[in-house]
């Protein structure tokens, strides 16, 4: 894409307000995760493997490595709010696991920089 394009695009109010739109309807931030789980009944899927998530995870959330959700998934409700992590801002388990929800008809939105966020960068509470 050129620069003069992307120029274009940027300029372009519309387009603006309908990606940010986007965004924030399917992403969310720690604070808004916690707020979110003590005021409604979300579903925490933690998509990393196994072994990290012994390691540590987000209180509530639930093991559903990104490889077993094709089988898992049918253990889930479509009337939840499904919120999904991974590792980190650099990971996209958690993306690929939100569009598989998705594309399988279950509310979703995806926590925006995974774990570590949670856990360094806001230092909200772990389970060990």
């Amino acid at each position: 894409m050129t620069d003069e394009k992307i120029h274009e695009i940027r300029s372009n109010s519309e387009k603006a307000e309908c990606y940010f739109s986007k965004k924030l309807a399917f992403t969310l931030g720690p604070v808004e995760l916690k707020e979110l789980s003590e005021e409604r009944n979300v579903k925490i899927l933690d998509v990393r493997h196994q072994a990290d998530y012994e390691i540590g995870h987000i209180p509530g959330a639930v093991s559903m490595p990104y490889e077993e959700m094709p089988e898992k998934m049918k253990e889930l409700n479509k009337d939840d709010l499904h919120i999904v992590y991974c590792y980190n801002n650099y990971c996209h388990l958690g993306a690929r696991a939100a569009y598989l929800l998705a594309k399988n008809a279950f509310s979703v939105m995806e926590l925006s920089g995974g774990f570590k966020t949670w856990s360094e960068e806001f230092r909200f509470a772990v389970v060990q």
